[in-house]
């Protein structure tokens, strides 16, 4: 029997069989992309995205970069004044979704786009620096983590006097072109009025302004340094920890990495648990949720971690209602 090749096409359409050469034959996924924008300087080891927790969680969520996945980072190294042109680059790339992290590369995407989805993350009080309307119903493109970081501050500097009683005179570094981190300097202003102490604010803006503050401090001789986190002065922690460590300068830090590098004490989210977050959040995004009805959200978890080493070079004896609430004790 002779059969046509319309016949055959015909045949294989109504019982719903492949044709010759394509058995398996499927359309290629879609590959989805998600820029991420910081003000900080790119890791140096070549393998740092393959550890890096936020690739790693969306991985667990099926999302493997190489297969359905691009990401196209950008870093201001130190710069925030090249934020807007690297946002609207990310931009012009056409992602599915942009990942921030601070307020300056969070504002530098909102001001870059109104379309595409923004997840923030370290950008301090979210509401309070315009970036959305509410927590519950952010509106808009963006949504994310806020950080507790202006009703933590408070606490942080209790904590600090708590390790130095004899606590009087307080410096406080942070990046003071940063709108988050302005807001956590006013918030450790308005709590150390309320416990006797006097704050010494030290702002920088940029990698030059460090040695300018370091030098303020070696002449006032503060009784402790607060460090306010962000991209910037984390990316020149050991800079930090070198100083404090020189001088003996009892100090609180926002993340526990700083302490795991000989810092004396940090209470706060960590990293780790917020990257994880992003990840799900963009997640949400990518299978369809607008940004507009994704609620921020706070951290869950809070750490207390204490370095009692660093506590011993420094000649401060813990306080035992400290190492009780401690989450880690760095010995």
């Amino acid at each position: 029997m002779r059969v046509t090749t319309f016949g055959l096409t015909l045949f294989l359409a109504l019982t719903g069989l492949s044709a010759p050469g394509s058995v398996n034959a499927q359309a290629p996924t879609r590959v989805v992309r998600i820029g991420t924008l910081s003000p900080g300087a790119r890791p140096t080891a070549p393998d740092w995205k393959e550890h890096w927790v936020f690739v790693t969680a969306l991985r667990e969520l099926g999302w493997v970069e190489g297969k359905n996945l691009a990401i196209d980072d950008r870093w201001a190294e130190g710069k925030t004044e090249r934020l807007p042109a690297l946002a609207a680059e990310l931009v012009g790339l056409k992602v599915d979704v942009i990942v921030t992290a601070s307020w300056p590369a969070a504002a530098a995407a909102k001001n870059a786009t109104a379309t595409i989805p923004i997840v923030i993350t370290g950008a301090g009080d979210p509401v309070g620096t315009g970036l959305v309307r509410s927590l519950a119903h952010p509106g808009g493109n963006v949504t994310g983590l806020g950080d507790l970081a202006t009703e933590l501050s408070a606490k942080r500097l209790e904590l600090l006097k708590e390790a130095v009683p004899k606590l009087s005179h307080v410096a406080v570094l942070w990046n003071a072109g940063d709108g988050g981190m302005t807001l956590r300097m006013r918030a450790i202003q308005t709590a150390s009025r309320q416990l006797g102490v006097t704050v010494r604010p030290l702002g920088v803006h940029s990698l030059e302004d460090f040695e300018v503050a370091f030098t303020a401090m070696t002449q006032e001789r503060p009784d402790a340094l607060f460090v306010i986190a962000d991209p910037l002065l984390t990316g020149n922690r050991k800079r930090i920890l070198d100083f404090t460590a020189k001088h003996r300068l009892p100090a609180m830090y926002e993340f526990r990495a700083y302490v795991a590098d000989g810092g004396l004490m940090a209470y706060g989210p960590s990293f780790d648990y917020m990257y994880r977050r992003a990840a799900a959040l963009a997640d949400k995004i990518l299978k369809g949720t607008r940004p507009a009805d994704i609620p921020v959200e706070e951290p869950m978890r809070l750490e207390l971690v204490v370095n009692l080493k660093t506590a011993k070079a420094l000649g401060l004896e813990l306080a035992p209602s400290i190492l009780i609430r401690a989450d880690e004790v760095i010995q």
